[in-house]
C-alpha cells in the first residue's frame, strides 16, 4: 500500500464523494433519552456529518418534538441511511424519501446515502447480494452512496466495483460494542479497496463500543469510523463524545506517524554502542 502522506494534503479532512468533512468521525442521531441529549453530544463530538434512519427515526416524539428542530442543519451534513431495509426495492425507496426530505431543507446531504440492506433482524448483518443490487441501482439514480457491508474482502470490493463512493466495512454487529473482532479482514479490505487508489474513503461502521476501538480502527489505516449507540447508551454520553472525537484524531495521528514493528524479544531503548565500559583497576 502507498505511504499515505503521500496523497493526502490534510489529514484531518474527510473526502467522500462530492463532499468534504472536517470531522473524520460520523455520529449517528438515534438512541438518545432526548433530542437535547443528541445534539449536546453531538456537538461535543466535534462531527460535521449526522446520520438518521429515514425509516426507522421517528421525526416527532411523544412530545410532539421535531428531530429536525435540534439538528442544526446549516453546521451538519446529513446523511439519510436505511437502517431497517431487507431488499433492494426498499432501500432504494427510502432512500428517495431521504433526498425529498433534504432537498426540502436545502441540505447538501440531499445527494447521498448510507445503504443498509439487511439480511435479518437477529443478526442485523448485510445481506450481500440485496445490498450490491441495491447500490448499483442508486448509483444509476445518481445517488453517491456509501455503502454498509461485512469485513468480507471480496464483497467489499464488488461494492466499490457497484460504484460505491465508500464501502463501510463493520467491526463487529450493529450495536454490539465488540469493537473490531478481525483485523486481518479489514486490513485486506483496505488493500483491496486502496490498490491502485489510495483515497479511496474506507469506513468502520458499527460495533465500536470505547474509545479505544475507535483508535485502534484508525490506526488500522481506514479513514473514518461512524458510531452512534457508544455515544447515545454511554453512561456519560456527553463525556463519552469527548473520548470519541479525541480517539479519531489520535488513531490518525498514529496512522499518519508509523508505528515501530512488533518484535518478539526486548529492545532497549539505550543503546550501548559507544558506551565506554567500567573497567576496575588493579
Amino acid at each position: 500500500m502507498s505511504n499515505p502522506q503521500s496523497t493526502i494534503r490534510n489529514p484531518q479532512s474527510l473526502q467522500i464523494g462530492s463532499h468534504t468533512l472536517a470531522s473524520r468521525l460520523i455520529v449517528g442521531t438515534g438512541k438518545y433519552s432526548s433530542y437535547g441529549l443528541m445534539a449536546d453530544a453531538l456537538d461535543r463530538s466535534g462531527t460535521d456529518c449526522v446520520t438518521v434512519a429515514v425509516r426507522r427515526e421517528r421525526l416527532i416524539d411523544a412530545e410532539g418534538n421535531n428531530l429536525l428542530d435540534h439538528l442544526d442543519t446549516k453546521r451538519y451534513t446529513i446523511l439519510p441511511n436505511t437502517a431497517g431495509c431487507f431488499n433492494a426495492d426498499d432501500a432504494v425507496r427510502v432512500a428517495r424519501l431521504g433526498r425529498e426530505v433534504l432537498l426540502g431543507l436545502e441540505n447538501p446531504g440531499a445527494d447521498w446515502v448510507k445503504l443498509e440492506c439487511l439480511a435479518d433482524k437477529r443478526t442485523l448483518l448485510p445481506d450481500p447480494i440485496e445490498t450490491v443490487k441495491a447500490t448499483e441501482q442508486l448509483v444509476a439514480d445518481g445517488f453517491d452512496v456509501l455503502v454498509y457491508t461485512s469485513d468480507d474482502p471480496v464483497v467489499a470490493k464488488r461494492l466499490k466495483e457497484a460504484g460505491a463512493v465508500s464501502v463501510m466495512p463493520a467491526g463487529s454487529p450493529i450495536g454490539s460494542g465488540q469493537g473490531v473482532l478481525n483485523r486481518n479482514s479489514l486490513t485486506i479490505c483496505l488493500e483491496y479497496l486502496k490498490e491502485n487508489d489510495p483515497d479511496y474513503p474506507v469506513i468502520v461502521d458499527a460495533g465500536v463500543g470505547a474509545a479505544s476501538d475507535v483508535a485502534a480502527a484508525m490506526e488500522l489505516g481506514v479513514d473514518g469510523v461512524l458510531l452512534n449507540t457508544a455515544i447515545a447508551h454511554a453512561k456519560d454520553p456527553l463525556r463519552m463524545a469527548d473520548a470519541m472525537r479525541a480517539a479519531c484524531t489520535a488513531g490518525r495521528d498514529s496512522y499518519l506517524a508509523g508505528r515501530i514493528p512488533k518484535r518478539l524479544y526486548a529492545t532497549a531503548s539505550s543503546p550501548d554502542e559507544g558506551v565506554i565500559t567500567w573497567q576496575p583497576t588493579e
